[in-house]
């Protein structure tokens, strides 16, 4: 596996990939060594084409495509910028990424920065990942002293430098152009699209946006080529993909496992060690909390963009949220509506007034003051909200607590009426 598995490994060997000469044993910046050595451009980009890498940020869209899409005869310099702005509420594998294997992103950075003819590339880290800021920043230095950046980087007449950015953690700037807003300087929130980032990104000119997964899979696609990330996976869901899991499992953490491979069942019930004992899965929101939810019939579900989307849901950036029969569904619903209320910029009114009505409507629910018209009057809001916006904050807002009165609506009822208990405070923390 390519990313996390490595790290893992060479962890149980006693060594660390946040040492360069570590990274280097490891087989590490071949893969740049190989590009700038044996490539043109042009045949790199095609091979992060043929990968079919989609982009493992949410949206999912091919790397390469997006890559493709820069003008080649652009007179004005062109940027990579890594999006590590990682705020989606149950997602925190980049976060691992950028502290247990920094060197691996740097070098998709460079990689991606050679393929579209880029000098300059930026991580946007949101501001809470200290930790993994300085981790960075080391590793930059490291790498550049090595000439692995920096001028005539392996005197191959590249020049490319990277810079660590750090927001003030916003969730608007997870969205790739208040992302780019805030790396000007200016407030985060989202542009009119078009013109869109390829074409005039940060700084008004043409602009690669990627998240940390999606940039650290280049290397090792580069190193052992396309053909073999397309043996694992599926045909339209190839390569491997991090899942974080966290809420009412045994072992929340980060598994790497092969798109299509396994299901949801076997992520929760073998890699994440099953439930409390007794208990059962109650709803899954699989791709972080602004995918629509899921229920236990799903489980047997296969973990690819395709499969997850035939079943109502989407993968997202898989932030894997589970609860079990203790938990409450509108409680839940609640917590997130108010997470993106307080989150939504306020550029937009549909999105700044309707994710407030959407919080103070499962508000009165929850302490048991709701009313069957209730239902009718967040499904008109949900109506005046979705597809008005400049982003998709608001859609994402609607998709958990929609999906949830339809699987759970006999919940939403009784809760209605009799209000929500309050949660154990001795159980595992989850959305609810």
């Amino acid at each position: 596996m390519p990313i996390l598995n490595s790290v893992y490994r060479h962890r149980e060997a006693g060594k660390t990939l946040t040492a360069l000469a570590d990274y280097r044993a490891a087989g590490g910046f071949k893969a740049l060594e190989h590009a700038l050595g044996e490539m043109e451009a042009d045949d790199l980009q095609y091979a992060f084409v043929r990968s079919g890498l989609r982009g493992r940020g949410g949206a999912g869209f091919p790397m390469g495509r997006k890559a493709s899409f820069l003008p080649k005869d652009s007179k004005l310099p062109k940027y990579v910028v890594c999006n590590a702005d990682e705020s989606e509420p149950g997602t925190f594998k980049d976060r691992e990424i950028m502290e247990m294997n920094p060197f691996q992103l740097l070098e998709g950075l460079a990689l991606a920065g050679f393929a579209i003819g880029a000098a300059r590339g930026y991580i946007y880290i949101r501001g809470e990942y200290e930790h993994q800021a300085r981790i960075l920043d080391a590793a930059v230095l490291a790498a550049r002293e090595a000439g692995f950046l920096g001028t005539n980087i392996l005197r191959s007449g590249f020049d490319y430098d990277i810079t660590v950015y750090r927001g003030a953690g916003a969730y608007i700037c997870g969205e790739e152009t208040a992302l780019l807003e805030s790396l000007e300087g200016k407030r985060g929130q989202p542009r009119l699209k078009p013109p869109f980032p390829a074409v005039a990104g940060l700084y008004g000119s043409p602009t690669l946006i990627n998240n940390v997964e999606t940039l650290a899979a280049l290397p090792p696609i580069v190193t052992n080529g396309a053909d073999w990330y397309l043996s694992m996976g599926t045909e339209k869901s190839p390569g491997t993909k991090l899942f974080s899991i966290s809420g009412h499992v045994v072992k929340p953490g980060n598994y790497e496992v092969v798109l299509g491979d396994t299901t949801l069942r076997e992520l929760i019930y073998e890699h994440a060690g099953g439930l409390r004992e007794g208990r059962r899965v109650k709803a899954v929101w699989v791709g972080g909390s602004s995918v629509p939810v899921i229920g236990e019939e799903h489980l047997d579900v296969p973990l690819d963009y395709e499969s997850l989307q035939g079943v109502g849901t989407a993968l997202g950036s898989g932030g894997c949220i589970v609860m079990d029969d203790s938990g409450c569904i509108v409680r839940a619903c609640l917590r997130l509506a108010t997470f993106y209320r307080h989150e939504s910029c306020g550029k937009c009114s549909p999105c700044r007034e309707g994710t407030s009505w959407f919080e103070r409507i499962l508000q009165r629910m929850v302490d048991g003051e709701g009313r069957m018209e209730d239902f009718d009057l967040l499904e008109s809001l949900f109506r005046r909200v979705s597809g008005k916006t400049l982003c998709p904050l608001a859609d994402g807002a609607i998709a958990p607590i929609r999906s949830a009165i339809t699987l759970f609506r006999d919940d939403f009822i009784r809760v209605c009426q009799e209000g929500s208990p309050r949660p154990d405070p001795m159980l595992p923390a989850t959305v609810g």
